[in-house]
Order: C-alpha cells, then sequence, then structure tokens
C-alpha cells in the first residue's frame, strides 16, 4: 500500500478534522415549518468523520473547529465531548449578545420519507468557525510537535468564507509538510459557494487544496464541479453503475494530481427518501475496488451517511491496511449510519464487521 501512514506510536492523534460543527433541530417524523418541539443533536461533514472513527472505530481523534462562547456553543461542545473527541483545538470567540459579529451554526433537517425527499434548512452565516483564521491554530504544535497520523476535511467547510476556504489551505500544508495523510471530502454543494464566487471560485480553491490530499473522496458531481473533470454517460441507476465512466474520471484526476494515492465514492441511487440502492467504490495503486451492493437498503434518517462511509474506509486503510476491506468497512458504516437518526453514527465495529461478513438483521440475543 502506497499510503505511508505515521506509527501511532509518534502521534497524540489518530485523526483530527477542521470543520464547522452546527447543532441540528430535527423535528422527527414532522415537518419543519408544522414543528412544536426539536430533537437537538450535533453534526458537521468533516466532525462527523473523526466522530465515528472515535465512537464506532475507537481511535484518537480531535476537531479543529471554533464557537461563539455562549449556551448554544456550549450546548454542542457537550455534544461533542459525548462523542469523545478531544475539544482542546476549538476557539472560543466572544460573543456580542446578539448574534451581530458572530454566533453558531445552527441546522433545521427533516429526514423525508417515501417520495418526499429530506430537507435541510441551514443558518449559518458569521458563525465563528466560517471567521476562523489560519493564523487562529498553531498547526505545526498540532501536526508537527503532538503529531496526527490522518487530516480530514473537506469542500463544506472550505466554501463557508473567503477566511474558510485560506484556512483550509493552510491546514493541508501543515499537514502535508509533518507527513499527516490528508483526506478530504469534495461535498460540492452550490448554495455554499455562491457568495464567494460560485463555481469558478469553488475549482479555484479546490484545485489548490487537491495538490496537498493523499485520499480524495468524491462522486462524479463533485469532481466534476470541484475540479473540473467531465464525465460522460453518467447513470445515476445503480443497477447500470457507469463504472467505465468512473475510471476514466479517476484516471484523469490521477494524471493531473498524481499526489492522489487512494479516490473513493459512495453508490447511491435513490429510489425513494426512505430506499436507496447503495455502495462504493475506490481507487489505489492503479487498481480499482467496489464494495457488495445494498439494493432497496431502508433509510431512516441519510444525513450523514457519506461522512460514516468516509470514516469507516479511513479505518479501513489505517488499521487493516487494506482497499478492499477499506471500501467494505465504509459501505458497512454508511449504510449503519442511515438507519438512525441524527447526523453522526450509533454502530459499533462488531455491528460493521457483522455486515461486511454478510450477517443480516435477525434479532441478536
Amino acid at each position: 500500500m502506497s499510503l505511508k501512514i505515521r506509527p501511532a506510536s509518534e502521534c497524540a492523534y489518530d485523526c483530527v478534522s477542521l470543520g464547522e460543527v452546527m447543532l441540528r433541530l430535527d423535528p422527527g417524523e414532522g415537518r419543519v415549518k408544522t414543528a412544536r418541539s426539536f430533537q437537538a443533536w450535533e453534526g458537521g461533514g468533516e466532525y462527523n468523520v473523526t466522530r465515528g472513527l472515535r465512537r464506532c472505530f475507537g481511535l484518537r481523534t480531535a476537531v479543529v473547529t471554533s464557537f461563539a462562547d455562549n449556551e448554544v456553543g456550549r450546548l454542542i461542545e457537550d455534544f461533542i465531548l459525548q462523542g469523545g473527541v478531544d475539544t482542546r483545538f476549538i476557539k472560543w470567540v466572544p460573543y456580542d449578545g446578539i448574534g451581530r459579529t458572530v454566533r453558531n451554526g445552527l441546522n433545521f433537517t427533516e429526514r423525508g420519507y417515501g417520495i418526499r425527499g429530506a430537507v435541510g434548512v441551514p443558518d449559518r452565516g458569521m458563525t465563528a468557525a466560517s471567521q476562523l483564521k489560519p493564523d487562529d491554530i498553531d498547526w505545526d504544535e498540532l501536526f508537527g510537535k503532538l503529531g496526527a497520523r490522518w487530516f480530514h476535511t473537506g469542500g463544506i467547510y472550505a466554501a463557508l468564507s473567503e477566511t474558510a476556504a485560506e484556512t483550509t489551505i493552510a491546514a493541508v500544508k501543515a499537514a502535508n509538510k509533518h507527513g499527516t495523510i490528508v483526506s478530504y471530502d469534495l461535498n460540492y454543494r452550490p448554495s455554499l459557494w455562491k457568495s464567494i464566487g460560485g463555481l469558478k471560485k469553488a475549482q479555484e480553491v479546490n484545485r489548490e487544496i487537491a495538490q496537498y490530499v493523499d485520499v480524495m473522496i468524491g462522486n462524479e458531481e463533485d469532481f466534476t464541479a470541484s475540479l473540473g473533470f467531465e464525465v460522460e454517460g453518467v447513470d445515476h441507476n445503480l443497477s447500470e453503475l457507469p463504472i467505465d465512466s468512473f475510471k476514466k474520471m479517476i484516471t484523469n484526476a490521477t494524471k493531473a494530481f498524481p499526489n492522489f494515492k487512494a479516490t473513493a465514492t459512495t453508490l447511491r441511487a435513490v429510489k425513494t427518501a426512505t430506499v436507496n440502492d447503495w455502495g462504493a467504490m475506490a481507487w489505489m495503486d492503479g487498481e480499482f475496488y467496489q464494495s457488495k451492493d445494498y439494493p432497496a437498503l431502508e433509510i431512516l434518517d441519510r444525513v450523514g451517511g457519506g461522512d460514516s462511509f468516509a470514516s469507516g474506509f479511513i479505518y479501513g486503510l489505517m488499521v487493516k491496511g487494506d482497499p478492499q476491506a477499506a471500501v467494505e468497512y465504509g459501505a458497512a458504516h454508511g449504510a449503519l449510519a442511515m438507519t438512525t437518526p441524527g447526523d453522526t453514527t450509533m454502530a459499533s465495529l462488531k455491528e460493521v464487521e457483522k455486515v461486511v461478513g454478510g450477517g443480516g438483521a435477525r434479532v441478536d440475543r
């Protein structure tokens, strides 16, 4: 395996993430617009990965983020502490009492059901995390003195603001300098990039970041929009997966960015909000690997499924050292995460390994 991962004995952390963590307000089976009560969770694309690596896979993780220092920020911190993720790299910003200059992000999310798709209503303008600047964190202390074997971030955080993009670039450069493996989930969201330059800005930022990435995660839409690699003949039906198109895209991407040592993508065909075909595929060292298919997977809450795939994939590479195992662990973990509410995993390693091994849903006693 071409990935040279630092020994655990040299590092305080197995994986560190950079991203915004929001308070998710979930109306359960109802709708946001008619809800009279919400269940609170925490969630954020990049953070969800390190939380999964800690809670499901038992690795040592930390999150780099920022909060306004008020009761909402402390509530999100409490969720992070419950998840076992180290909070020492949270930057706390004094709250102005009204949220005019700094605030914490909220994400109202309904799960969807049947023909009604999931809906997310983020409220994250002027958040502390989006205002984080490159020199707010001592990256050399984190990746050099303390040490991290793996660093994960993504295109959601990089799109939040000009300074978030600059902070992401500084972080991946520092991680790369200290021999930390860098993974990046492209996670293209047009609405996030719109106010800071749109598609042109997205490609400019992501192509700069990509130069320092070892493991690139994203589907064909992400590679096309974020990095400018066109894919022809894409059919999103999992049973007719455009394997040749995906392989061509990855071949082009790895020629443009020879630093990519692995790439990965989930394979999802949406039948209804609660029934998806599901699977995953990866490339590493010139070979392609595909997980077993999960046809007609029943879903309770799809949010965070891709993040849980990423954490399972990282675990497979870091601990198992096997790309086929990595794609299987990622697909199984993502599938399990979507059977429970909230953005973050409630699965155990034992459950993941049972699914990887072909185990079914019979009662465990």
